[in-house]
């Protein structure tokens, strides 16, 4: 629904689900839902990390929509650089439950949370 919503490439879809948000009284957006709403927007609409931040920013600024606002701002400081959306949300949640420090196999998650202040790990296999 947010894809069709906010890309408006089906005649039928797009203008149902645009009105769905518009009515709605309150919309809660879980945060698997936003990692998915990232993923489809960047592999295959093509989009690029400032086009999908700011489909984000505006769906956020809603007055009607509900988000893990904390969670949401993590996962957009790390797409803003040039990283993952999820794991800038994963790297949060983890500290949020008590984890001291984000542990991947993803370099670059790796070094860009690191670069931002965040405690990180790299795993390897070697």
């Amino acid at each position: 629904m947010l894809i069709r919503a906010a890309v408006g490439d089906d005649a039928v879809q797009s203008p149902i689900a645009a009105a769905a948000l518009r009515d709605a009284e309150s919309i809660a957006v879980a945060l698997p839902a936003l990692c998915e709403f990232v993923w489809v927007l960047a592999r295959w609409y093509k989009r690029d990390a400032k086009d999908i931040a700011a489909s984000i920013r505006r769906l956020i600024e809603s007055d009607t929509v509900r988000v893990d606002r904390p969670a949401v701002e993590a996962g957009l400081a790390l797409l803003e650089t040039g990283g993952d959306f999820a794991d800038g949300i994963i790297a949060f949640e983890g500290a949020r439950l008590g984890g001291a420090v984000f542990a991947s196999f993803d370099a670059d998650a790796v070094r860009r949370l690191t670069a931002g202040g965040k405690n990180a790990l790299l795993l390897t296999t070697s």
